[in-house]
């Protein structure tokens, strides 16, 4: 029997054996280091949808490490992972009672459900005398590591970049090779991964986006990128978000090839330090004065918008794209957002919640920011002056109408709905409306 005490490695947005911050530190510090995974229901009972692809990518993803981890037992490279489900309070409360746990690392998490989680079970942890480690792993630079020489965070994201480029030249990018270390995994066999079935989900066929992004796409990426009707974008988005990539090996591949798809990255540590140093943009606007907006909150016209039958192809085909494959084009990404908030008047959290409840790569902070820039309410946003047009938008970067007509096959034909407003008249109200609200003109 060992009576050695076991180490976990507590994996959450970080699901990957190799280039693992956290992992890499539980291996080097310890040997006897076991993965551990929590279904969470504090989460889990919140998706409404039984075929969340979010979740079924997840389990599928847990499967793969299980396998990996299983390899070959005669060899001293083979473990498993632990797979629980419930809630992380109360199973790491139990866990602990055994008193055979001497640490629990993990990789830092940024919202504010899971700084409080981890906040509590760090302070169980403590009480029991087992050491709690959290280390960063999700972002290149985080929290205040990038900031204005005053010491305070940045709101604007040009001077951001810049310095972010600056502290990388100072700080050059640093790997953790855990998957050099796995021969110090504790030898076991876990209980079996609970089901989808068991957790109120379904299994059913999807098709995830590859982890491999071609470095032709990132060549080409500052000339394709806009284009939604070809692969100009890498679709790494939900690789991100479940870490089953590295943004640092990811990073150190495109710095030789894109200078535009770096700045992307930087885009996501921007909104990460934003949710970071100001919490409430998770609830209301960044400016204050845009929470005055008097919105039309027209449900039927949600729903329209929802569906894809608003009338204007580009929109309607973005809302379709994103209903049956969880992904939308970056580019239709503003359009689609503009539109709801300016040409309907509706409430940019209308639109962040449906976004978090269909993309795929739903990131709170990436999310929340790119709605507050589109409803002129964030950081670093478009003015609410600038209302796309999508006839324009349709013309300049869908100008065959290929993504359309592949989204909206019926696009000519006499059911296809009329435009539901006038792009006129919607930017003109929206004009009057934001200015009433801002104490500016009205136009």
């Amino acid at each position: 029997m060992n009576n050695q005490p076991i180490h976990y490695f507590w994996m959450r947005r970080d699901l990957r054996l190799f280039d693992n911050h956290g992992l890499f530190k539980a291996l080097n510090q310890y040997n006897r280091v076991r993965c551990v995974f929590i279904f969470d229901t504090n989460i889990l009972h919140k998706l409404e949808n039984p075929n969340d692809a979010r979740v079924q990518f997840i389990h599928q993803e847990i499967v793969h490490l299980k396998k990996i981890l299983q390899g070959n037992q005669d060899s001293e490279m083979w473990s498993d992972i632990e797979v629980w489900y419930g809630d992380p309070i109360l199973l790491w409360r139990e866990r602990l009672k055994k008193k055979d746990v001497g640490a629990l690392y993990c990789n830092h998490d940024y919202e504010e459900y899971g700084v409080g989680r981890d906040d509590q079970v760090k302070q169980l942890c403590q009480s029991v005398g087992v050491c709690f480690e959290s280390f960063k792993d999700h972002c290149v630079f985080e929290k205040d590591e990038v900031v204005k020489s005053d010491g305070t965070p940045y709101t604007v994201f040009t001077p951001y970049s810049r310095s972010w480029r600056a502290h990388l030249e100072q700080n050059p990018i640093q790997h953790y090779p855990s998957e050099d270390y796995l021969q110090n995994m504790d030898k076991f066999i876990a209980e079996s991964i609970p089901t989808l079935a068991l957790m109120g989900f379904n299994s059913f066929d999807f098709i995830y986006p590859d982890r491999h992004v071609a470095q032709k796409t990132l060549r080409d990426y500052q000339e394709k990128r806009n284009f939604p009707a070809i692969r100009g974008t890498s679709k790494l988005g939900i690789h991100f978000r479940f870490g089953t990539l590295s943004i640092r090996q990811e990073l150190s591949s495109a710095i030789p090839l894109s200078t535009i798809f770096v700045n992307e990255l930087i885009w996501r540590d921007f909104y990460q330090q934003i949710l970071w140093h100001f919490p409430h943009v998770k609830h209301g606007a960044f400016k204050p004065k845009y929470g005055r907006i008097e919105w039309k909150n027209d449900e039927g016209d949600f729903e329209k918008w929802k569906n894809g039958l608003t009338g204007y192809p580009i929109v309607d085909a973005g809302m379709r794209e994103l209903n049956k494959t969880g992904f939308m084009h970056n580019r239709v990404r503003m359009i689609v957002a503009s539109f709801l908030c300016k040409h309907l008047l509706i409430d940019w959290r209308w639109g962040e919640a449906y976004f978090a409840e269909k993309l795929l790569d739903f990131d709170l902070a990436s999310n929340n920011g790119g709605w507050q820039w589109a409803a002129g309410s964030g950081v670093d946003a478009a003015p609410y002056f600038r209302v796309f047009n999508p006839t324009l938008q349709t013309e300049k970067f869908d100008k065959q109408w290929d993504y359309i007509k592949e989204w909206v096959p019926e696009v000519f034909g006499s059911q296809y709905p009329q435009p539901m407003v006038d792009h006129a008249f919607a930017r003109k109200r929206c004009l009057t409306t934001y200015a009433a609200a801002l104490n500016s003109i009205t136009f």
